[in-house]
């Protein structure tokens, strides 16, 4: 599959971007390929409950006011942005009180959109990588994998201060390489547990029941503000999923007392 950031040159817009890239997806399923955004890889991944079992006994919970060792704590991530929706997805946010954490995309998006970047972290959301240009990390170079990785950890660093320690690997494909490389930069990889598919409709009311129908105490739930149906949907599935008892937190709130590992990979 091409690179997610390739749909973007038109125009720089990333409304295009997800209309391209619907396509794509689309035309990938109809030859029987697999479109890999769907699922992750298969790797040995850590669970956040795991990681809070594995943190030093008696070690405080906390992470703000939140303990997901007693709360139905759930994570709110979105891929690929900024975009031209992540403003008013930000608004929803505020309004709402939710954390998220936001897996960012170098090329086209932090550069375009820095001072998205900036509100992102001032408002309390985690910052987090999603490499520069979307390639897919087990099918380029060493060289190129600390490439995709260090040019959106420098940028952020530049924006607000300070690297990120998470990465999410596009389309969640990781391996032993992968893996070693992050750990070496100081980095762990976060994938999902909870998925839309949003890059293939614009329809809301179906984005939220898809995320309903799999969300579940520790989840991850993977979204993508580029796409124009899936802003609109956030408001309805936050009520809904307050309504049944969960509270959001970022994902390292969702790890609290346990800390993200570099080079380790977590998935509920």
């Amino acid at each position: 599959m091409p690179s997610l950031t390739k749909k973007t040159r038109k125009n720089g817009r990333t409304g295009s971007a997800g209309t391209r890239f619907r396509a794509i997806a689309a035309l990938a399923a109809a030859a029987g390929l697999t479109v890999a955004l769907s699922g992750c890889t298969k790797v040995d991944a850590t669970s956040p409950s795991s990681a809070r079992t594995q943190a030093a006994a008696g070690a405080p919970g906390r992470f703000g006011s939140v303990d997901c060792r007693q709360a139905k704590c759930i994570a709110l991530t979105f891929d690929a942005g900024p975009s031209e929706n992540s403003a008013r997805l930000l608004d929803i946010l505020k309004e709402k009180k939710v954390p998220a954490t936001f897996f960012l995309l170098g090329a086209r998006h932090i550069d375009k959109y820095p001072e998205l970047v900036k509100r992102m972290a001032a408002e309390g959301h985690e910052v987090a990588s999603h490499t520069w240009d979307h390639k897919i990390l087990t099918k380029i170079s060493e060289a190129q994998i600390r490439e995709e990785l260090q040019r959106p950890n420098d940028a952020i660093e530049r924006l607000i201060g300070h690297k990120p320690t998470l990465m999410r690997p596009p389309q969640g494909r990781t391996n032993d390489t992968v893996q070693r490389i992050s750990k070496e930069m100081g980095m762990s990889e976060v994938l999902w547990s909870v998925t839309a598919k949003d890059y293939t409709t614009t329809d809301s009311a179906l984005i939220e029941k898809r995320v309903l129908d799999q969300a579940s105490r520790d989840g991850i739930i993977l979204l993508h503000d580029i796409y124009d149906g899936t802003v609109p949907a956030v408001p309805g599935i936050i009520d809904a999923l307050k309504e049944r008892g969960y509270v959001f937190v970022t994902v390292p709130q969702l790890l609290a007392p346990g800390k993200p590992v570099p080079g380790k990979v977590y998935r509920p």
